[in-house]
C-alpha cells in the first residue's frame, strides 16, 4: 500500500481480495561478509519493530503470497524460501495495546476497530535467506522505514515476532546442514574460505577449516576450478563453484554436511 486511498480500501473491503484472519510474517535473514542480519519493518501506529508481513490473497499458494511480500520489501523474487511454523495463540496480538485513535487518525477511518482486521489471527512464518548488500530495503504507507539489524543487536519486538525470529533463526540453522542453500549468498565463483565463512557465522560456531568443505567437495556439491584468486604476496587460492545439478537435486531431497 502506497497511498491513503490504498489503506482506506483495504480496511473496508480488504476482506474480498485477502482471507480474513490469517496472515504472513517473513524473516528475512541477510549475510554478508562475516555478518549475519534480519530485516525489520516500524509501523507508525505500533510504535514498534515487527517482521515484515501481509495478508494472503485469495488467488495465492502461500509461497505465492511469501515470495509477493519479500519481493514488497526487497524488491528480489528469488530467494531462498522455506516455511517454518504456524503461530496461533489466542493472546498473539495485544488488542488492548494498540491506540486505536491514532491508528484511525492516520488511516482516516472512524471504525477501525469494526473492521475486519480486529480478530483474532494465526499467522504462517516463512524464513527467506539473502546477500544483504543486494538489497535497498522498501517501506510503505504503513512503516516508518525498514532496515537491516544485526541479529544479536534485534531490539524488542510487537506480538509474537521474537518468537518468530528465535524459530526461524533455528530452523534455518537446523536446514543449513541438510540444504546447500549456501548458494544464494555467495558469488558463482568462490573459494573455500569464503563459503566456510558462511556457515560459521550462520551457525554462530566454528568449523574445522580443513575438513568442512573437503565435506562439500565429496558430495558433489562443489567442484574445484582450475583458477585462482589473487589475493596477496603468494596467497592465491583456487575457486570453486556450486555443480547446478546435483545442488538442484540436493535442494529437493537433501543430504547432511555433518
Amino acid at each position: 500500500m502506497e497511498t491513503i486511498e490504498e489503506l482506506q480500501d483495504f480496511i473496508a473491503n480488504g476482506y474480498k481480495t485477502f482471507i480474513p484472519h490469517v496472515s504472513m510474517d517473513n524473516a528475512i535473514f541477510g549475510y554478508h561478509d562475516h555478518q549475519l542480519k534480519i530485516l525489520l519493518s516500524r509501523y507508525k501506529a505500533l510504535e514498534g519493530y515487527c517482521l515484515p508481513g501481509g495478508y494472503i490473497k485469495r488467488t495465492e499458494t502461500l509461497d505465492q503470497a511469501a515470495k509477493r511480500i519479500v519481493k514488497e520489501r526487497t524488491g528480489l523474487d528469488d530467494l531462498y524460501l522455506q516455511q517454518y511454523k504456524t503461530f496461533g495463540d489466542p493472546d498473539r496480538i495485544k488488542w488492548n495495546e494498540i491506540d486505536f485513535e491514532k491508528f484511525s487518525e492516520m488511516a482516516g477511518v472512524k471504525h477501525i476497530k469494526d473492521s475486519w482486521l480486529m480478530d483474532q489471527t494465526i499467522s504462517i512464518g516463512y524464513y527467506a535467506i539473502t546477500d544483504f548488500s543486494l538489497v535497498t530495503p522498501k517501506s510503505d504507507f504503513m512503516s516508518t522505514y525498514c532496515e537491516w539489524f544485526n541479529i544479536n543487536e534485534v531490539p524488542p519486538l510487537l506480538y509474537d515476532h521474537d518468537d518468530m525470529v528465535k524459530e526461524a533463526l533455528q530452523a534455518l540453522r537446523l536446514q543449513l546442514y541438510y540444504y546447500p542453500i549456501a548458494e544464494k549468498l555467495l558469488p558463482k565463483k568462490f573459494t573455500l574460505t569464503e563459503i566456510h565463512a558462511v556457515y560459521e557465522t550462520i551457525l554462530d560456531k566454528k568449523l574445522d577449516i580443513r575438513n568442512f568443505p573437503k565435506k562439500l567437495v565429496f558430495l558433489g556439491l562443489i567442484k574445484k576450478l582450475n583458477e585462482k584468486r589473487n589475493i596477496g604476496p603468494h596467497r592465491a587460492p583456487y575457486l570453486y563453484k556450486f555443480d547446478i545439478k546435483k545442488y538442484n537435486k540436493a535442494l529437493e531431497t537433501g543430504t547432511t554436511l555433518t
